[in-house]
């Protein structure tokens, strides 16, 4: 067995990708647009997954946009995606500057989560050892869930 994609329904295709790609920094590899279908494709890897997406189509987050409107709900009811990152400060602060609110701030250098313009709960993981304590981070409460 092989993980291939987790597929996420967006409502917005260019929220969404300010989101993923500008504001989190997955790279898009590939996307489909199918017009028979009505839907469009978009097929997203963590940087440091990109050579392993583009040869083997794995590890991927895999955007669907359907053409046709329709409410999405149940987001907190999918869990969440998680991903390591090298500075958990600098990615909460690059998020911070696209608008993102940090539902759950890295108190301790080492968690965080946000949440994607669809509710989709975001992880995001310290790589190695968590970072020492700091502020603004240390002290930051909640805002809403995740």
């Amino acid at each position: 067995m092989e993980y291939l994609h987790t597929m996420v329904r967006v409502s917005d295709l260019d929220k969404a990708l300010d989101f993923y790609c500008r504001a989190l920094g997955l790279v898009e590899v590939s996307r489909h647009e199918n017009e028979a279908g009505r839907y469009t494709l978009v097929f997203l890897a963590a940087p440091k997954d990109l050579e392993r997406a583009r040869a083997h189509k794995a590890p991927m987050i895999e955007l669907t946009y359907n053409w046709d409107p329709e409410v999405y709900t149940g987001g907190r009811n999918f869990g969440h995606l998680a991903y390591r990152v090298d500075d958990i400060y600098a990615a909460c602060e690059r998020l911070q500057a696209h608008g993102v609110t940090i539902n759950r701030p890295p108190r301790d250098g080492r968690m965080a989560f946000v949440r994607s313009p669809d509710g989709i709960s975001i992880e995001l993981l310290q790589a190695g050892d968590p970072l020492p304590a700091r502020e603004p981070w240390a002290s930051m409460p909640n805002t809403g869930s995740w």
